[in-house]
């Protein structure tokens, strides 16, 4: 038996309340700490759109509020992955109860791969998607159309991206914590790859800001390259099952029919 078997519902929510609360603390640390490079950290943000505008280029503007709630927002989302080491811990602290004694001591390291594997997606996103992206997009200008993009429209394309690229560089960590507990293994993973392809290419096709073949193939590319990485984790890490005679045997093996 689990110790928490006998914790109460409302117990779990208390808990999950004071996990947000640390959460929300510690976002807003980092918000304040990013409010003084506000202008700085809404620049780096727009490079990728102004090499694609051309040079002398900006982005403008058109509500009497909207840089200054951009600005708020550009703070907020620095905010958030200056937290991601504490919320990360605080969210694995919270399921940790549900593991056993031996499962609890990967908690560390998968805190410390969450919040890299998050950040290593927002840095994907940046560096290879968004100069193809915007470089696409920017291409449908002409002598009669002139692209004005705002501050509020880039800002919000821009940060759904990155969210979307941080929280999907994570799948290798969350299937992997999967087959440590037994829900999913190796083989299964093997087993439904060309499905994992096909999802992929999908999800590149709804997260990618373009519809051309070569954005859609550098989002699903990584993605399949980040299934078989899970495959790998889940083949090492993965949950062990002991036979009558005491031997360790994998549930891959079980699910594989003793194939090797």
């Amino acid at each position: 038996m689990r110790p928490d078997d006998k914790i109460p519902f409302t117990a779990h929510l208390e808990e999950l309340r004071r996990r947000l609360i640390v959460c929300f603390i510690a976002i807003g640390i980092g918000f304040f700490a990013a409010y003084g490079f506000k202008e700085k950290l809404f620049e780096i943000l727009m490079r990728p759109l102004l090499a694609a505008l051309g040079p002398g280029e900006k982005l403008i503007f058109t509500g009497v509020a909207e840089a200054f709630f951009c600005y708020l927002k550009v703070a907020f989302l620095a905010g958030v992955l200056l937290a991601m080491p504490v919320i990360m811990y605080e969210l694995w602290l919270f399921v940790a109860p549900g593991l056993y004694i031996d499962e609890k001591r990967f908690l560390a390291p998968i805190v410390i791969l969450s919040s890299f594997f998050f950040v290593g997606g927002g840095l994907f996103g940046y560096f290879l998607v968004f100069p193809y992206a915007f470089k696409y997009l920017m291409s449908f200008a002409s002598n009669y159309v002139k692209p004005l993009p705002s501050m509020k429209e880039y800002l919000s394309l821009a940060s759904m991206l990155l969210l979307a690229f941080g929280l999907i560089f994570e799948l290798p960590l969350f299937l992997t914590v999967l087959a440590r507990m037994g829900i999913v293994s190796a083989a299964f993973l093997r087993k439904n790859r060309k499905y994992a392809i096909l999802l992929a290419f999908v999800v590149g096709a709804i997260l990618t800001p373009t519809p051309d073949a070569v954005n859609q193939t550098l989002m699903a590319g990584p993605l399949i390259i980040l299934y078989e990485v899970s495959i790998l984790g889940a083949r090492f890490f993965g949950k062990k099952e002991k036979t009558e005679g005491g031997h360790v045997r994998s549930s891959e093996k079980e699910e594989d029919g003793g194939e090797t």
